[in-house]
């Protein structure tokens, strides 16, 4: 896998990959390099077929602070087009984490500002730590959550959408939590072991299913009962039947043995 500035990306023997925000020393804020570096880290993420799924995380305290100051520095003195290339480029971010093919989950800790609930609207799941504190922030300083404001509505509802980013409160896990941003709230001492729960409960699945499912939920959505979506549906479950992980499923289930994909390799530290 490539090597990032701004990031760190590690995949575990055991078949998924943790994609690190890592610009501890600027509490993980965004800059257009690490924009950039998500884009490329996320599409390399796309094209391996062996992952199960991918962990989002951060290092250092907070998970991050929002936009970089030194680079809105920067933006503010662009043009209209040139800003508008950098909104794009976020976009691209943003739409390619939420159609990434395998599941994803944050993992947030601190503070988790702007376009950091951008990141964590486009992953499936998050879990936090019960001190971290979270914020649509833009238009306390005269500007708009524009690019993730579609994943957040899908996230946490339009109603809560228009409170948090018209006000630019901050707000707590678990309001988070109450919101369904967060999946569940952990101490914070406890939250490194409690991911890795989450990580041992996922890799208990199939990963051919996983794909599937997340794929069957995007269809669906939440669209109107067609025909179309119906007969989508019933092939779904046909195809998934009789694939080779479905049948396998099905007959570790019936001989009551362990499915041949939660055998466990030797695992490896992570960094």
């Amino acid at each position: 896998m490539s090597d990032f500035v701004t990031l760190e990306l590690h995949k575990d023997p055991r078949g998924f990959a943790t994609l690190w925000l890592s610009r501890e020393d600027k509490n993980n804020a965004f800059n257009a390099q690490m924009i950039r570096e998500l884009v490329v880290a996320i599409e390399q993420l796309g094209n391996d077929a062996s992952l199960r799924f991918v962990l989002l995380r951060a290092r250092g305290r907070h998970f991050s602070a929002g936009a970089d100051l030194a680079w809105m520095q920067q933006s503010a003195a662009l043009d209209f087009n040139t800003n508008l290339d950098d909104a794009r480029q976020l976009g691209e971010l943003m739409y390619a984490l939420h159609r990434l093919k395998v599941p994803t989950l944050a993992v947030v800790q601190g503070a988790a500002y702007g376009g950091a609930l951008g990141l964590i609207s486009c992953c499936d799941m998050a879990i936090g730590a019960d001190d971290a504190q979270l914020c649509l922030s833009e238009v306390r300083i005269g500007l708009a959550p524009a690019v993730i404001s579609p994943f957040v509505v899908k996230a946490i509802g339009e109603r809560a959408a228009r409170r948090y980013a018209l006000t630019a409160e901050r707000f707590s896990a678990e309001r988070a939590r109450e919101l369904g941003l967060l999946a569940e709230v952990y101490p914070a001492a406890e939250l490194p072991a409690q991911a890795e729960a989450w990580i041992e409960t996922l890799l208990q699945n199939s990963p051919q299913a996983l794909r599937a499912t997340k794929d069957l939920l995007r269809e669906v959505d939440d669209g109107e009962l067609s025909p179309a979506l119906r007969r989508y549906c019933e092939n779904a479950i046909a195809r998934i039947r009789v694939s080779d992980e479905g049948q396998e499923g099905l007959r570790a289930f019936l001989e009551k043995r362990p499915p041949s994909w939660q055998a466990k390799p030797h695992k490896e530290q992570q960094p």
